[in-house]
């Protein structure tokens, strides 16, 4: 498993993919991907950055998909809880997953200057705090890592000094 995100890519791709991923896994578990589900992850797979409940809700609003605050929730509580999405606590917003299906520990880079969101995995979460939880006597369950920086699209400018 990659970092997506960051990289160019076939983006008509990387959305079917996503859709086809997520619709396989959702009838291997026998879970239900309604329309609407499956819109609200076609509208994540978009972009490559996290997304608010509420913009979300407004494209579903445009597509006559629901205007109530509860049709978002719930898609994206579905999405998240089969770790089909992510919710990334920093920006309070919600990105696709890139590896759905696969049981990992996403680490998330954030770009403060165009937004944009790469998903990467730690092999576990040992991995990174793994020596700091077995001090604590801690067991970790579930761990998800963000990080905040500057892309490699908005750093090359940045380096040749022609933007701040």
């Amino acid at each position: 498993m990659g970092t997506i995100g960051f990289e160019r890519h076939d983006h008509h791709s990387c959305i079917a993919g996503g859709l086809a991923a997520v619709d396989a896994e959702c009838k291997t578990r026998s879970l239900q991907f309604t329309p609407v589900r499956r819109r609200v992850l076609e509208i994540l797979l978009k972009e490559h950055r996290a997304l608010g409940a509420y913009e979300i809700l407004d494209k579903l609003r445009e597509e006559g998909l629901g205007s109530q605050p509860p049709v978002a929730y719930r898609a994206l509580d579905f999405l998240v809880a089969n770790g089909f999405a992510h919710k990334l606590e920093r920006l309070n917003a919600f990105i696709a997953c890139t590896h759905p299906g696969t049981h990992h520990v996403p680490v998330f880079m954030i770009c403060r200057e165009c937004g944009s969101v790469a998903e990467t995995n730690a092999r576990s979460a040992k991995d990174i705090i793994g020596t700091f939880a077995d001090d604590a006597g801690f067991q970790i369950e579930r761990a998800v890592i963000e990080a905040e920086g500057i892309c490699p699209n908005c750093r090359v400018p940045m380096l040749d000094g022609t933007s701040s």
